[in-house]
Protein backbone atom coordinates (compact mmCIF):
# COMPACT_ATOMS: atom_id res chain seq x y z
CA UNK A 1 0.00 0.00 0.00
CA UNK A 2 1.43 3.26 -1.39
CA UNK A 3 1.36 5.95 1.85
CA UNK A 4 -1.88 7.54 1.46
CA UNK A 5 -1.92 11.70 1.47
CA UNK A 6 -4.72 13.80 1.64
CA UNK A 7 -5.55 17.45 0.92
CA UNK A 8 -6.00 19.52 4.24
CA UNK A 9 -8.54 21.62 2.93
CA UNK A 10 -12.02 20.36 3.49
CA UNK A 11 -14.72 20.08 0.82
CA UNK A 12 -18.03 20.36 1.95
CA UNK A 13 -19.76 18.20 -0.46
CA UNK A 14 -22.76 16.03 0.31
CA UNK A 15 -21.75 12.72 2.20
CA UNK A 16 -21.91 9.86 0.37
CA UNK A 17 -25.49 8.06 0.34
CA UNK A 18 -25.08 4.74 1.80
CA UNK A 19 -25.50 1.05 0.48
CA UNK A 20 -28.44 -1.32 1.32
CA UNK A 21 -27.05 -3.80 3.72
CA UNK A 22 -27.95 -6.97 1.96
CA UNK A 23 -25.87 -9.59 3.57
CA UNK A 24 -26.03 -9.76 7.44
CA UNK A 25 -26.38 -13.54 7.78
CA UNK A 26 -23.61 -16.25 8.37
CA UNK A 27 -21.96 -17.86 5.46
CA UNK A 28 -21.52 -21.57 5.90
CA UNK A 29 -21.69 -24.21 3.54
CA UNK A 30 -22.11 -21.76 1.08
CA UNK A 31 -25.30 -20.77 2.18
CA UNK A 32 -26.40 -17.25 3.98
CA UNK A 33 -28.20 -18.84 7.05
CA UNK A 34 -29.11 -17.34 10.49
CA UNK A 35 -27.31 -18.48 13.56
CA UNK A 36 -28.32 -21.21 15.47
CA UNK A 37 -29.59 -18.99 18.21
CA UNK A 38 -31.13 -16.99 16.49
CA UNK A 39 -29.44 -13.84 17.96
CA UNK A 40 -28.26 -10.75 15.77
CA UNK A 41 -25.83 -8.12 17.41
CA UNK A 42 -25.67 -4.65 16.16
CA UNK A 43 -23.11 -2.78 14.49
CA UNK A 44 -22.77 0.29 15.00
CA UNK A 45 -21.41 3.53 12.59
CA UNK A 46 -18.43 5.36 14.48
CA UNK A 47 -19.49 8.43 12.95
CA UNK A 48 -22.65 8.53 14.97
CA UNK A 49 -22.54 5.54 17.33
CA UNK A 50 -26.02 4.76 15.75
CA UNK A 51 -27.15 1.11 14.05
CA UNK A 52 -26.18 0.04 10.78
CA UNK A 53 -27.40 -3.16 10.68
CA UNK A 54 -28.16 -6.16 12.89
CA UNK A 55 -25.72 -9.01 12.56
CA UNK A 56 -26.15 -12.78 12.69
CA UNK A 57 -24.22 -13.52 16.05
CA UNK A 58 -22.15 -17.02 15.37
CA UNK A 59 -21.36 -18.63 18.56
CA UNK A 60 -19.85 -22.21 19.62
CA UNK A 61 -22.68 -23.84 17.59
CA UNK A 62 -22.03 -21.83 14.46
CA UNK A 63 -18.36 -22.51 14.69
CA UNK A 64 -19.29 -26.13 14.61
CA UNK A 65 -21.24 -25.82 12.08
CA UNK A 66 -19.05 -24.22 9.89
CA UNK A 67 -15.81 -25.99 10.62
CA UNK A 68 -17.91 -29.43 9.59
CA UNK A 69 -18.66 -27.89 6.25
CA UNK A 70 -14.87 -26.52 5.84
CA UNK A 71 -13.52 -29.91 6.41
CA UNK A 72 -15.79 -31.78 4.28
CA UNK A 73 -14.91 -29.43 1.11
CA UNK A 74 -11.51 -30.25 2.30
CA UNK A 75 -11.79 -34.38 2.53
CA UNK A 76 -14.33 -34.85 -0.19
CA UNK A 77 -14.75 -31.45 -2.11
CA UNK A 78 -12.71 -30.56 -5.52
CA UNK A 79 -11.28 -27.27 -4.15
CA UNK A 80 -8.12 -29.49 -3.21
CA UNK A 81 -8.15 -31.75 -5.83
CA UNK A 82 -9.04 -29.43 -8.74
CA UNK A 83 -5.67 -28.24 -10.66
CA UNK A 84 -4.02 -25.24 -9.06
CA UNK A 85 -4.51 -23.58 -12.69
CA UNK A 86 -8.42 -24.26 -11.83
CA UNK A 87 -7.80 -22.49 -8.13
CA UNK A 88 -6.03 -19.41 -9.37
CA UNK A 89 -8.42 -19.19 -11.92
CA UNK A 90 -11.52 -18.68 -9.42
CA UNK A 91 -9.13 -16.51 -7.96
CA UNK A 92 -8.20 -14.43 -10.54
CA UNK A 93 -12.46 -14.34 -11.20
CA UNK A 94 -12.57 -12.85 -7.62
CA UNK A 95 -10.06 -10.29 -7.49
CA UNK A 96 -12.07 -9.00 -11.07
CA UNK A 97 -15.50 -8.93 -9.59
CA UNK A 98 -13.54 -7.61 -6.31
CA UNK A 99 -12.51 -4.63 -8.78
CA UNK A 100 -15.45 -4.06 -10.35
CA UNK A 101 -16.97 -3.21 -6.85
CA UNK A 102 -14.30 -1.35 -5.04
CA UNK A 103 -16.73 2.17 -4.66
CA UNK A 104 -19.15 -0.72 -2.44
CA UNK A 105 -16.58 -2.09 -0.81
CA UNK A 106 -14.79 1.32 0.16
CA UNK A 107 -18.28 2.67 1.21
CA UNK A 108 -18.97 -0.37 3.52
CA UNK A 109 -15.60 -0.06 4.89
CA UNK A 110 -15.95 3.33 5.58
CA UNK A 111 -19.26 3.15 7.00
CA UNK A 112 -18.61 -0.03 9.48
CA UNK A 113 -14.85 1.30 10.54
CA UNK A 114 -14.69 5.15 10.42
CA UNK A 115 -11.86 5.46 8.18
CA UNK A 116 -11.88 8.18 5.93
CA UNK A 117 -13.63 6.89 2.19
CA UNK A 118 -10.93 8.67 -0.39
CA UNK A 119 -7.84 6.05 1.99
CA UNK A 120 -10.30 3.19 1.36
CA UNK A 121 -11.18 3.64 -2.28
CA UNK A 122 -7.44 5.00 -3.47
CA UNK A 123 -5.29 3.23 -0.95
CA UNK A 124 -6.83 -0.27 0.91
CA UNK A 125 -9.01 -1.58 -2.17
CA UNK A 126 -6.06 -1.60 -4.78
CA UNK A 127 -4.14 -3.24 -2.51
CA UNK A 128 -6.61 -5.56 -1.62
CA UNK A 129 -7.17 -6.13 -5.32
CA UNK A 130 -3.61 -6.68 -5.61
CA UNK A 131 -3.47 -9.14 -2.80
CA UNK A 132 -5.52 -11.49 -4.78
CA UNK A 133 -3.95 -11.33 -8.01
CA UNK A 134 -0.56 -11.95 -6.41
CA UNK A 135 -2.04 -15.41 -4.52
CA UNK A 136 -3.65 -16.31 -7.78
CA UNK A 137 -0.61 -16.35 -9.22
CA UNK A 138 1.17 -18.45 -6.82
CA UNK A 139 -1.27 -21.21 -6.82
CA UNK A 140 0.08 -23.15 -9.50
CA UNK A 141 3.68 -22.28 -8.39
CA UNK A 142 3.41 -24.43 -5.18
CA UNK A 143 5.78 -27.32 -5.58
CA UNK A 144 7.81 -29.48 -3.24
CA UNK A 145 11.67 -30.75 -3.97
CA UNK A 146 13.38 -33.70 -5.03
CA UNK A 147 16.02 -34.22 -2.97
CA UNK A 148 19.63 -36.28 -3.37
CA UNK A 149 19.86 -38.71 -0.47
CA UNK A 150 23.39 -41.25 0.80
CA UNK A 151 21.62 -44.19 -0.64
CA UNK A 152 20.01 -45.63 -2.94
CA UNK A 153 16.51 -44.12 -2.62
CA UNK A 154 14.57 -41.52 -4.16
CA UNK A 155 13.38 -39.13 -2.22
CA UNK A 156 10.81 -36.22 -2.93
CA UNK A 157 9.72 -33.35 -0.72
CA UNK A 158 5.97 -33.10 -0.52
CA UNK A 159 4.23 -29.61 0.07
CA UNK A 160 0.73 -29.61 0.59
CA UNK A 161 -2.49 -28.15 1.89
CA UNK A 162 -2.66 -28.44 5.67
CA UNK A 163 -6.34 -28.52 5.91
CA UNK A 164 -9.25 -26.73 7.72
CA UNK A 165 -7.74 -23.11 8.59
CA UNK A 166 -9.16 -20.99 10.89
CA UNK A 167 -8.77 -17.42 10.84
CA UNK A 168 -9.63 -14.60 13.20
CA UNK A 169 -8.88 -10.77 11.68
CA UNK A 170 -9.35 -7.39 12.89
CA UNK A 171 -11.37 -4.28 12.93
CA UNK A 172 -8.76 -1.81 11.70
CA UNK A 173 -8.05 -3.01 7.92
CA UNK A 174 -11.25 -5.81 8.07
CA UNK A 175 -10.51 -5.96 4.08
CA UNK A 176 -6.69 -6.00 3.64
CA UNK A 177 -6.42 -8.25 6.71
CA UNK A 178 -8.85 -10.74 5.00
CA UNK A 179 -6.71 -11.10 2.23
CA UNK A 180 -3.56 -11.20 4.09
CA UNK A 181 -4.99 -14.42 5.51
CA UNK A 182 -7.57 -15.88 2.77
CA UNK A 183 -5.23 -15.52 -0.28
CA UNK A 184 -2.33 -17.73 0.67
CA UNK A 185 -5.00 -20.45 2.53
CA UNK A 186 -6.98 -20.28 -0.75
CA UNK A 187 -3.88 -20.47 -3.40
CA UNK A 188 -2.85 -23.66 -1.37
CA UNK A 189 -5.84 -25.56 -1.66
CA UNK A 190 -7.00 -25.26 2.27
CA UNK A 191 -10.57 -24.84 3.41
CA UNK A 192 -11.69 -21.97 5.84
CA UNK A 193 -13.64 -20.83 8.74
CA UNK A 194 -13.55 -17.28 8.95
CA UNK A 195 -14.12 -15.10 12.07
CA UNK A 196 -14.66 -11.73 11.62
CA UNK A 197 -14.25 -8.63 14.25
CA UNK A 198 -17.51 -7.76 15.91
CA UNK A 199 -16.86 -4.30 15.31
CA UNK A 200 -16.85 -4.60 11.37
CA UNK A 201 -18.23 -7.54 10.27
CA UNK A 202 -19.85 -6.31 7.25
CA UNK A 203 -17.25 -6.05 4.26
CA UNK A 204 -16.14 -9.88 5.10
CA UNK A 205 -19.56 -10.79 4.28
CA UNK A 206 -20.09 -8.57 1.09
CA UNK A 207 -16.83 -10.40 -0.02
CA UNK A 208 -17.84 -13.80 0.82
CA UNK A 209 -20.77 -13.10 -2.12
CA UNK A 210 -17.99 -11.93 -4.43
CA UNK A 211 -16.39 -15.43 -3.79
CA UNK A 212 -19.95 -17.74 -4.43
CA UNK A 213 -20.27 -15.41 -8.01
CA UNK A 214 -16.60 -16.55 -8.76
CA UNK A 215 -17.37 -20.10 -8.42
CA UNK A 216 -15.70 -20.98 -5.37
CA UNK A 217 -17.17 -24.06 -4.19
CA UNK A 218 -19.43 -24.32 -1.45
CA UNK A 219 -17.62 -25.12 2.01
CA UNK A 220 -14.23 -23.72 1.05
CA UNK A 221 -14.83 -20.09 2.29
CA UNK A 222 -16.91 -20.29 5.67
CA UNK A 223 -17.72 -16.69 7.20
CA UNK A 224 -18.92 -16.48 10.76
CA UNK A 225 -19.73 -13.08 12.67
CA UNK A 226 -19.86 -12.79 16.02
CA UNK A 227 -17.94 -12.21 19.33
CA UNK A 228 -14.30 -13.10 20.10
CA UNK A 229 -14.79 -14.91 23.71
CA UNK A 230 -17.47 -17.11 22.42
CA UNK A 231 -17.10 -17.85 18.28
CA UNK A 232 -13.41 -16.99 18.49
CA UNK A 233 -12.53 -19.13 21.59
CA UNK A 234 -14.89 -22.04 19.78
CA UNK A 235 -12.77 -21.69 16.39
CA UNK A 236 -9.06 -21.46 18.30
CA UNK A 237 -9.92 -24.48 20.58
CA UNK A 238 -11.64 -26.76 17.72
CA UNK A 239 -10.37 -30.29 18.16
CA UNK A 240 -10.98 -30.34 13.91
CA UNK A 241 -9.28 -26.74 13.12
CA UNK A 242 -5.85 -27.83 11.65
CA UNK A 243 -4.52 -24.36 11.69
CA UNK A 244 -5.26 -20.74 12.96
CA UNK A 245 -4.15 -17.62 11.93
CA UNK A 246 -5.22 -14.11 14.52
CA UNK A 247 -4.61 -10.75 13.89
CA UNK A 248 -5.03 -8.61 17.12
CA UNK A 249 -3.60 -7.54 20.83
CA UNK A 250 -0.88 -8.98 22.36
CA UNK A 251 -2.94 -9.91 25.49
CA UNK A 252 -5.78 -11.68 23.26
CA UNK A 253 -2.94 -13.37 21.05
CA UNK A 254 -1.53 -15.38 24.20
CA UNK A 255 -5.50 -16.62 24.86
CA UNK A 256 -6.00 -17.96 21.51
CA UNK A 257 -2.36 -19.70 21.42
CA UNK A 258 -3.59 -21.15 24.88
CA UNK A 259 -6.50 -22.13 23.19
CA UNK A 260 -4.88 -23.60 20.40
CA UNK A 261 -2.03 -25.36 22.09
CA UNK A 262 -4.62 -27.12 24.98
CA UNK A 263 -6.69 -28.45 22.06
CA UNK A 264 -5.09 -30.54 19.64
CA UNK A 265 -1.41 -28.36 19.35
CA UNK A 266 -2.74 -26.81 15.73
CA UNK A 267 0.03 -24.08 14.66
CA UNK A 268 -0.56 -20.79 15.18
CA UNK A 269 0.47 -17.49 13.19
CA UNK A 270 -0.07 -14.13 15.17
CA UNK A 271 0.44 -10.79 13.94
CA UNK A 272 -0.43 -8.81 17.57
CA UNK A 273 0.53 -5.61 19.07
CA UNK A 274 3.31 -2.93 18.40
CA UNK A 275 4.90 0.21 20.27
CA UNK A 276 7.05 1.14 16.97
CA UNK A 277 10.28 3.77 17.22
CA UNK A 278 10.24 6.66 14.26
CA UNK A 279 13.66 7.75 14.80
CA UNK A 280 14.76 11.00 13.30
CA UNK A 281 18.26 11.84 12.82
CA UNK A 282 20.35 15.52 13.29
CA UNK A 283 20.90 15.73 9.43
CA UNK A 284 17.13 14.38 8.40
CA UNK A 285 15.08 17.27 6.83
CA UNK A 286 12.64 18.69 9.93
CA UNK A 287 9.71 19.85 7.30
CA UNK A 288 9.82 16.23 5.52
CA UNK A 289 10.63 14.12 8.45
CA UNK A 290 7.25 16.04 10.59
CA UNK A 291 4.94 15.40 7.69
CA UNK A 292 6.05 11.67 7.31
CA UNK A 293 6.25 10.99 11.16
CA UNK A 294 3.16 12.90 11.06
CA UNK A 295 1.79 9.99 8.78
CA UNK A 296 3.59 7.09 10.26
CA UNK A 297 1.21 7.92 13.91
CA UNK A 298 -2.17 9.80 12.57
CA UNK A 299 -2.72 7.02 9.21
CA UNK A 300 -6.30 5.19 9.83
CA UNK A 301 -7.10 7.64 13.48
CA UNK A 302 -3.93 5.85 14.80
CA UNK A 303 -5.59 2.30 14.80
CA UNK A 304 -2.09 0.40 12.93
CA UNK A 305 -0.30 -2.38 15.19
CA UNK A 306 2.94 -0.78 13.14
CA UNK A 307 1.92 2.76 13.96
CA UNK A 308 5.35 5.46 14.59
CA UNK A 309 4.25 5.43 18.07
CA UNK A 310 7.80 6.67 20.18
CA UNK A 311 9.37 9.32 17.72
CA UNK A 312 12.88 9.64 18.57
CA UNK A 313 14.05 13.00 17.47
CA UNK A 314 17.94 14.45 17.50
CA UNK A 315 18.39 16.79 20.50
CA UNK A 316 20.09 19.07 17.91
CA UNK A 317 16.87 20.01 15.73
CA UNK A 318 14.36 18.71 18.63
CA UNK A 319 12.15 22.07 19.44
CA UNK A 320 11.95 22.74 15.47
CA UNK A 321 10.04 19.61 15.11
CA UNK A 322 8.03 19.71 17.88
CA UNK A 323 6.95 23.17 17.00
CA UNK A 324 6.54 22.04 13.49
CA UNK A 325 4.67 18.51 14.64
CA UNK A 326 2.50 20.81 16.58
CA UNK A 327 1.18 22.75 13.20
CA UNK A 328 0.79 19.74 11.41
CA UNK A 329 -1.55 18.31 13.93
CA UNK A 330 -3.41 21.92 14.38
CA UNK A 331 -3.83 21.38 10.83
CA UNK A 332 -5.15 17.73 10.16
CA UNK A 333 -8.45 17.31 9.13
CA UNK A 334 -11.00 15.77 11.35
CA UNK A 335 -14.32 15.18 10.05
CA UNK A 336 -16.89 13.25 8.63
CA UNK A 337 -14.62 10.49 6.32
CA UNK A 338 -17.43 10.70 3.12
CA UNK A 339 -16.40 13.85 3.10
CA UNK A 340 -13.58 14.86 0.68
CA UNK A 341 -10.45 16.00 2.38
CA UNK A 342 -11.07 14.61 5.44
CA UNK A 343 -7.44 12.84 6.76
CA UNK A 344 -8.97 11.73 10.16
CA UNK A 345 -12.65 10.27 11.01
CA UNK A 346 -13.38 8.63 14.69
CA UNK A 347 -11.86 5.88 16.61
CA UNK A 348 -13.90 2.70 16.10
CA UNK A 349 -16.14 2.84 19.10
CA UNK A 350 -16.70 3.64 22.37
CA UNK A 351 -14.39 1.60 24.19
CA UNK A 352 -11.43 2.86 21.68
CA UNK A 353 -12.40 6.23 21.66
CA UNK A 354 -12.86 5.95 25.85
CA UNK A 355 -9.24 4.13 26.24
CA UNK A 356 -7.24 6.60 23.97
CA UNK A 357 -8.51 9.42 26.57
CA UNK A 358 -7.25 7.54 29.18
CA UNK A 359 -4.09 7.50 27.78
CA UNK A 360 -4.18 11.23 27.10
CA UNK A 361 -4.96 11.53 30.63
CA UNK A 362 -1.85 9.49 31.89
CA UNK A 363 0.51 11.49 29.57
CA UNK A 364 -0.76 15.41 31.09
CA UNK A 365 -0.57 13.30 34.25
CA UNK A 366 3.00 12.06 34.10
CA UNK A 367 4.51 15.77 33.14
CA UNK A 368 4.84 15.27 29.58
CA UNK A 369 4.14 18.51 27.80
CA UNK A 370 0.70 18.54 25.62
CA UNK A 371 1.30 20.75 22.76
CA UNK A 372 -1.98 20.21 21.21
CA UNK A 373 -5.51 17.78 20.77
CA UNK A 374 -6.05 16.27 24.44
CA UNK A 375 -9.82 16.12 24.22
CA UNK A 376 -12.58 14.87 22.02
CA UNK A 377 -13.55 16.25 18.29
CA UNK A 378 -17.47 17.52 18.10
CA UNK A 379 -19.74 16.07 20.29
CA UNK A 380 -21.00 13.01 18.79
CA UNK A 381 -19.73 9.64 17.46
CA UNK A 382 -16.23 9.26 18.60
CA UNK A 383 -13.69 11.67 17.08
CA UNK A 384 -10.30 12.74 19.44
CA UNK A 385 -8.42 15.41 18.93
CA UNK A 386 -5.09 14.98 17.07
CA UNK A 387 -2.89 15.23 20.04
CA UNK A 388 1.04 15.66 20.50
CA UNK A 389 2.85 15.15 23.49
CA UNK A 390 6.52 16.52 23.61
CA UNK A 391 9.36 15.98 26.61
CA UNK A 392 8.12 12.66 26.62
CA UNK A 393 10.52 9.95 28.69
CA UNK A 394 10.48 6.00 27.75
CA UNK A 395 9.00 5.33 31.41
CA UNK A 396 5.90 7.00 30.85
CA UNK A 397 2.91 4.65 29.76
CA UNK A 398 2.48 6.75 26.72
CA UNK A 399 5.75 5.82 25.50
CA UNK A 400 5.65 1.78 26.75
CA UNK A 401 1.17 0.87 25.77
CA UNK A 402 0.39 0.94 22.43
CA UNK A 403 -2.52 3.57 22.70
CA UNK A 404 -3.94 2.67 19.01
CA UNK A 405 -5.44 6.21 18.40
CA UNK A 406 -4.09 9.46 17.27
CA UNK A 407 -1.93 10.20 20.34
CA UNK A 408 2.25 11.01 18.89
CA UNK A 409 4.64 11.16 21.61
CA UNK A 410 8.00 13.10 20.89
CA UNK A 411 11.18 12.00 22.73
CA UNK A 412 14.72 13.80 22.47
CA UNK A 413 17.85 11.48 21.86
CA UNK A 414 21.57 12.30 21.30
CA UNK A 415 23.48 9.22 20.76
CA UNK A 416 22.77 6.91 17.88
CA UNK A 417 23.83 3.43 20.06
CA UNK A 418 21.82 4.47 22.74
CA UNK A 419 18.84 5.63 20.88
CA UNK A 420 18.94 2.01 19.44
CA UNK A 421 19.31 0.61 22.66
CA UNK A 422 15.97 2.62 24.17
CA UNK A 423 13.90 1.97 20.42
CA UNK A 424 14.57 -2.03 21.64
CA UNK A 425 13.34 -1.76 25.11
CA UNK A 426 10.30 -2.78 24.70
CA UNK A 427 7.97 -6.24 24.41
CA UNK A 428 7.46 -5.13 20.71
CA UNK A 429 8.77 -5.26 17.57
CA UNK A 430 6.96 -5.34 15.31
CA UNK A 431 8.03 -2.26 12.90
CA UNK A 432 10.10 0.72 13.16
CA UNK A 433 11.19 4.17 10.87
CA UNK A 434 14.69 5.90 10.08
CA UNK A 435 15.01 9.15 8.74
CA UNK A 436 18.41 10.28 7.49
CA UNK A 437 20.81 11.43 4.75
CA UNK A 438 23.52 9.33 6.15
CA UNK A 439 23.74 5.66 4.84
CA UNK A 440 25.97 4.59 7.60
CA UNK A 441 23.50 5.50 10.25
CA UNK A 442 20.30 3.84 8.41
CA UNK A 443 22.03 0.79 8.13
CA UNK A 444 23.47 0.94 11.62
CA UNK A 445 20.45 1.73 13.07
CA UNK A 446 18.25 -0.65 10.68
CA UNK A 447 20.65 -3.37 11.25
CA UNK A 448 20.17 -2.78 15.21
CA UNK A 449 16.84 -2.66 15.93
CA UNK A 450 14.91 -5.68 16.57
CA UNK A 451 11.79 -5.61 14.15
CA UNK A 452 10.08 -7.42 11.31
CA UNK A 453 9.86 -4.22 9.27
CA UNK A 454 12.09 -1.24 9.39
CA UNK A 455 11.41 1.77 6.29
CA UNK A 456 14.36 3.65 5.62
CA UNK A 457 13.07 7.31 5.13
CA UNK A 458 9.46 5.94 4.10
CA UNK A 459 6.74 4.48 6.23
CA UNK A 460 3.49 2.29 5.86
CA UNK A 461 4.70 1.15 2.47
CA UNK A 462 3.33 -1.80 1.87
CA UNK A 463 3.48 -4.42 -1.38
CA UNK A 464 2.00 -7.83 -1.70
CA UNK A 465 5.29 -9.10 -1.57
CA UNK A 466 6.92 -7.75 1.18
CA UNK A 467 6.71 -10.34 4.70
CA UNK A 468 5.38 -8.97 7.36
CA UNK A 469 5.10 -9.59 11.01
CA UNK A 470 6.87 -8.90 14.49
CA UNK A 471 9.53 -9.75 17.04
CA UNK A 472 9.11 -10.74 20.13
CA UNK A 473 5.22 -10.19 21.36
CA UNK A 474 4.33 -8.91 17.98
CA UNK A 475 4.03 -12.22 16.66
CA UNK A 476 4.44 -15.43 15.44
CA UNK A 477 5.29 -15.95 11.67
CA UNK A 478 5.05 -13.63 8.60
CA UNK A 479 2.04 -12.91 6.24
CA UNK A 480 2.38 -11.79 2.74
CA UNK A 481 4.67 -12.83 -0.36
CA UNK A 482 5.97 -15.94 -0.47
CA UNK A 483 6.67 -16.70 3.66
CA UNK A 484 3.05 -16.15 4.27
CA UNK A 485 2.32 -19.72 1.83
CA UNK A 486 4.31 -21.62 4.48
CA UNK A 487 1.22 -21.07 6.98
CA UNK A 488 -0.67 -22.78 5.13
CA UNK A 489 1.41 -25.92 4.25
CA UNK A 490 2.30 -29.49 5.14
CA UNK A 491 5.73 -30.61 4.70
CA UNK A 492 5.67 -34.69 3.82
CA UNK A 493 8.85 -36.56 2.40
CA UNK A 494 8.50 -39.76 0.73
CA UNK A 495 10.99 -42.15 0.05
CA UNK A 496 11.61 -44.98 -2.22
CA UNK A 497 14.29 -47.87 -2.89
CA UNK A 498 15.92 -47.52 -6.20
CA UNK A 499 16.13 -51.29 -6.84
CA UNK A 500 18.86 -50.49 -9.40
CA UNK A 501 21.16 -47.72 -8.20
CA UNK A 502 24.16 -48.71 -10.83
CA UNK A 503 23.19 -45.35 -12.83
CA UNK A 504 24.13 -42.84 -9.73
Amino acid sequence: MQRFTSSAAVIDEPIIPPLQINYTKLLINGQFVDSASGKTFPTLDPRTGEVIAHVAEGDAEDINRAVSAARKAFDEGPWPRMTAYERSRIMLRFADLAEKHTQELAQLETWDNGKPYEQALTAELPLFVRLFHYYAGWADKIHGLTVPADGPHHVQVLHEPIGVAGQIIPWNFPLLMLAWKVGPALACGNTIVLKSAEQTPLTALYVAKLFQEAGLPDGVLNVVSGYGSTAGAALASHMDVDKLAFTGSTNTGKVVLELAARSNLKPVTLELGGKSPFIVCDDADVDHAVELAHFALFFNQGQCCCAGSRTYVHERIYDEFVDKAKARALGRTVGDPFKNGIEQGPQIDLKQFEKVLRYIKSGIDSDATLECGGDRFGSKGYFVQPTVFSNVKDDMLIAQDEIFGPVQSILKFKDVDKVIKRANATRYGLAAGVFTTNIDKANTISRGLKAGTVWINCYDIFDAAIPFGGYKMSGIGREKGVYSLNNYLQVKSVISPLKNPAWL
